[in-house]
């Protein structure tokens, strides 16, 4: 190597990267808000009722119906939605669909806070007996179950321990104790009660007349007095009906003792609403107000004394 030839080093600097900015940060702050979204709208809809998805596909559809309405909401809380007719899961409703949809949701939410609500007593009356010494005595003799008409107790009679002497209303202490026992469950609930009485087939007729129809209705009616001295309110009695031997417990044996019975009905709101109904059905047959019909009557009456006065034929249609 000649000595005078130079010796070049030559050194690379490596240089930064150019800066990006911070843009990707907001993309990826957009896309996380997205899914975030996402996912609630998700979890939103598994939340709803068919109703409610129909009232949202509603606003949807009429934004200015529902903004016409009393409740600002997409869920209707109060208002009533203004949207137009359609058909099929995704189709808004009228109003009247809106309101029928909501006295169903209504009524079905009230059926089981009621049906909750019988569930509860029926456990707090078996509780009762199970605690109370004398009421476990006669267990086998206390039916209380949940139906379709409300919470039914039955106190069936027993030929070693009957609830009343034969042929008489009058009860024995010892089930006038069971009443008076369980009288302040009952009266702890808003629900009405029937009070109904029930002879076996065997043929009763006293020297006054009394039948098996009389004795029934007669023994409901002391359960309801019992009832009423343990803490029922007065208000909360709905009906006191005798059967007589019409409707048996036991249907094979028409004589045995159980069918002697007093059955009180805890009635759920349905079945209040079909006694009610069925007492005031002759109005409600005939569409009108009763204070109508009270009218009508008097006139009808006018008409039929002022018939006889004139010795004319009465009208027959009163």
């Amino acid at each position: 190597m000649d000595k005078d030839q130079s010796i070049i080093i030559k050194r690379v600097r490596k240089g930064r990267h150019k800066h990006h900015g911070g843009s990707w940060k907001i993309a990826f702050a957009d896309f996380a808000t997205a899914m975030m979204a996402f996912f609630l709208v998700l979890w939103l809809t598994s939340q709803t009722t068919p109703e409610q998805k129909m009232a949202i596909a509603g606003f949807f559809h009429d934004p200015a119906g529902f903004s016409k309405s009393a409740s600002p909401y997409v869920i209707d809380l109060g208002g009533s939605a203004a949207v137009t007719k359609g058909e099929g899961i995704g189709a808004p409703m009228d109003e009247e669909d809106a309101k029928r949809l909501d006295a169903e949701e209504i009524t079905s939410i009230a059926d089981q806070i009621e049906e909750t609500r019988l569930e509860s007593l029926l456990s707090e009356l078996q509780a009762k007996v199970e605690e109370n010494e004398m009421l476990r005595r006669f267990k086998d003799q206390l039916i209380m179950e949940i139906t379709p008409d409300g919470l039914r107790i039955q106190v069936v009679d027993d030929s070693q321990r009957p609830m009343f002497d034969s042929g008489s209303s009058t009860l024995k202490y010892y089930f006038e104790d069971i009443l008076l026992e369980i009288a302040p469950l009952i009266g702890s609930v808003p629900n009405k009660i029937s009070i109904s009485g029930h002879t076996d087939a065997t043929p009763f007729m006293n020297d006054e007349g009394v039948g098996n129809w009389e004795l029934s209705a007669a023994r409901a009616n002391t359960a309801r007095r019992t009832l009423l001295f343990g803490g029922i309110r007065d208000a909360q009695i709905a009906q006191v009906v005798g059967y007589g031997e019409s409707i048996l417990f036991d249907t094979a044996n028409p004589t045995n003792p159980v069918n002697r019975r007093i059955d009180i009905l805890i009635m759920s709101k349905r079945t209040q609403n079909n006694i009610e109904r069925m007492a005031g059905g002759l109005e409600k047959r005939a569409g009108k107000a009763p204070e109508v019909r009270q009218q009508e009557r008097s006139n009808l009456f006018d008409a039929r004394q002022r018939a006889e006065q004139n010795q004319l034929p009465p009208d027959q249609n009163f």
